[in-house]
């Protein structure tokens, strides 16, 4: 009976020294940037409390323009990506068709190559002098010498680029989510409905639709979020009317300009609102079950002319979607790619220079490094936070969780910005500033950014972990600590193994935070030294996409290993679910 008390005093104890650590940890590093940036927006050189920055933003036609962009941008981004993902996740839920497990696995390789990079193939393959106008030329369907800037040609062009290469790269997601909530609908409603008379599209419509918002809405609001705060796309297509850009390019004149502050509370708050109209639109019309399914639906072998369709839609989407990464990849082994349907010339010198780059190798290394820190950090926290979410009643447990998710709802532009804004001269973590030495910075951001994905993870082992074993082994006299470490990590080392393999691919590609806050070259991740590459001339996109293929391929061996491990369960890391 007294070991028993004495384990639930030393498990109560190491809840509330997580629960400290956690809040020591967002309120200095996710709270307080941000009520640093807002500080900065509301408060003049003298230190008083005004308006007028947000009033300038108001008047400025140049700032709403960019504000205007961001948000169409974001609405044709969710919107195509919706007509992608639910019609497919429809598909893959209700028939059998040929190839259908090796298409669902082709599904996630859209997410192994950072968006801003495969732009740098899409311009390539779209440009004036791009392969498509070649093909069209060689078809016959162009006269010599004519062009089509698709992309460039027009801001209209650039615009829709933008949107494109934001479909491509996040429809996986929604596809994610949508498939969850599909899966999570109990058969007997459509069997009821059908019984009823409610067959087709009438049936998706009223009872489909309604029952799989929620998903829909998650993924949606990820989509949108991102779309909207997105900084590396825009920057690659030169699409510098709108917000994100323009946050970006004020970062060099931040000491004595207030407005990038204000454009960013801005940016923030029209973020939240859009999440909170969409919830608040969504949420009156969604339809609850009082049982998840029960049992999985029964998929409907198609006969061979529908289910060569089907298979030709997947196959379809998922070759638009690889576009990208075959520009970039035939771009990194051009010696020459210019009006021709492919490179005329073949070498590997561009890998050979891009390793022998100042850039290049210190960059790699340094990404390493930071992802590396960060991720052992994630873990230490991850572990905790889970553990107290699922195995303990430590009052306020729900809020630690909830805080553990935030992350995901703020844009990583938001937060970049808010730990330059916290570290100003003068202000209590000036000794952080990344313009002396970038690196504890970086690791904080990169932590931040992907703990809830580590969380998540060692969360769902927890749940499908029976606490008999742990209860077990403190009766027979071992430490919760000890337990914990004996017993249950063990047990949810697969769990360990893809929140970290999630969480150290995705920092190693972190994109807004590697833009603005490594400011030295000798402290560039390798997201950074993409982008100062490709802004060289001669030669610089080509470097640029060879390192590109390197980071394609490394995300491309994490994520793969994550799904292995993870299974259906890895739509529930990007979804926060």
């Amino acid at each position: 009976m007294g070991a028993d008390l004495d384990s639930k005093i030393m498990s109560r104890a190491f809840a509330i020294a997580v629960g400290v650590m956690a809040a020591l940890f967002f309120g200095c590093f996710f709270l307080w940037p941000i009520l640093q940036t807002v500080q900065g927006a509301f408060r003049d050189a003298g230190g008083n409390w005004t308006l007028d920055y947000l009033w300038e933003i108001g008047r400025n036609r140049v700032y709403l323009e960019g504000l205007q962009n961001a948000f169409f941008l974001a609405l044709a981004s969710t919107a195509l990506t919706i007509a992608v993902a639910v019609p497919l996740a429809w598909l893959a839920d209700r028939f059998d068709f040929p190839a259908k497990r090796a298409l669902l696995a082709l599904l996630l390789v859209p997410m192994v190559l950072p968006p801003f990079v495969g732009a740098i193939g899409l311009k390539q393959i779209l440009g004036q002098y791009g392969a498509l106008n070649a093909l069209l030329t060689h078809w016959g369907m162009l006269n010599h010498g004519a062009t089509i800037d698709w992309l460039g040609g027009s801001r209209n062009g650039r615009f829709w680029g933008v949107v494109v290469m934001n479909t491509l790269h996040l429809y996986p997601i929604l596809f994610l989510n949508v498939a969850a909530a599909l899966a999570n609908i109990d058969p007997a409603m459509g069997e009821a409905a059908e019984n009823l008379g409610c067959t087709g599209w009438r049936k998706f419509r009223r009872i489909t639709l309604p029952l799989m918002m929620p998903g829909l809405f998650a993924g949606g609001a990820i989509v949108f979020i991102w779309a909207f705060t997105e900084l590396g796309v825009p920057l690659m297509f030169d699409y510098n009317r709108v917000t994100p850009v323009q946050i970006f390019h004020g970062l060099k004149e931040l000491a004595g300009n207030p407005l990038p502050y204000a454009l960013v509370v801005v940016t923030l708050v029209a973020a939240i609102a859009f999440y909170a109209a969409g919830k608040w639109a969504v949420g009156g019309k969604a339809f609850a079950m009082l049982p998840k399914a029960t049992r999985a639906a029964q998929t409907r072998q198609l006969g061979p002319w529908p289910g060569a369709l089907c298979t030709l839609a997947f196959a379809g989407v998922i070759a638009l979607a690889l576009l990208p990464h075959a520009g970039v990849v035939l771009v990194s082994f051009a010696r020459d790619w210019y009006q021709s349907v492919l490179p005329t010339q073949w070498t590997l010198a561009h890998y050979q220079a891009a390793l022998g780059h100042d850039l290049t190798v210190p960059s790699i290394l340094n990404s390493v490094k930071y992802a590396g820190v960060a991720t052992m950090a994630d873990l230490l926290l991850g572990i905790g936070i889970a553990y107290v979410v699922v195995r303990t009643t430590l009052p306020g447990r729900g809020l630690l969780d909830l805080f553990a998710m935030l992350p995901l709802a703020v844009p990583g532009l938001v937060l970049a910005f808010g730990y330059l804004a916290m570290t100003q001269e003068g202000r209590v973590f000036e000794f952080l500033n990344p313009t002396k030495d970038p690196t504890a910075l970086l690791i904080i951001a990169y932590s931040m950014r992907r703990l809830p994905y580590v969380v998540r993870s060692i969360a769902a082992g927890l749940q499908q972990t029976s606490v008999t074993l742990e209860e077990a082994a403190q009766n027979l006299g071992a430490p919760p600590l000890r337990a914990m470490r004996k017993i249950t990590l063990p047990l949810i080392s697969a769990n360990l193994l893809a929140g970290s393999l999630l969480a150290f691919a995705f920092a190693m590609l972190e994109v807004s935070d590697s833009l603005i806050l490594a400011q030295r070259q000798s402290d560039f991740p390798i997201t950074k030294a993409i982008y100062e590459l490709f802004n060289l001339l001669g030669e610089g996109r080509y470097l640029a996409c060879a390192l590109g293929v390197w980071a394609m391929v490394f995300l491309g061996i994490a994520l793969y290993g994550a799904s292995r491990i993870l299974g259906k369960k890895l739509g529930a890391l990007f979804g926060g679910n």
